[in-house]
């Protein structure tokens, strides 16, 4: 099976990247183990995020786009607000959802 790689271009995604590429130019590890690591990242990021995340959330905005490409859904919401179960409120001017076909992987994040 395999995973999306929406994760790499997370805060995590990126530190590793840059991680990677410094091991591979000091000669540390090949470009193959690199591309290794980054498959098992995938792959362990969206088994977290289908297994181990369960709070619910109510998002308020404006959709001001949306697109369905190959199963997977982007939304992009402008002043949008994410209310949580415990009542905790996030907002941001302009946020991008990545939702895929059948859970496998689901990706929030600022735009």
């Amino acid at each position: 099976m395999s995973y999306y790689e929406f994760y790499r271009g997370s805060s995590i995604g990126m530190a590793l990247t840059d991680s990677l590429d410094e091991l591979i130019t000091s000669g540390s590890i090949t470009p193959q183990l690199a591309m290794k690591v980054l498959q098992q990242f995938d792959k362990s990021l969206a088994d977290v995020m289908v297994k181990q995340v369960k709070t619910k959330t109510t998002l308020k905005g404006h959709l001001h786009t949306y697109r369905l490409c190959d199963d997977v859904w982007t939304f992009i919401v402008k002043n949008a607000s994410f209310k949580m179960e415990g009542n905790e409120m996030v907002s941001g001017q302009r946020i991008k959802i990545i939702a895929c076909k059948n859970g496998e992987a689901v990706e929030a994040g600022k735009k």
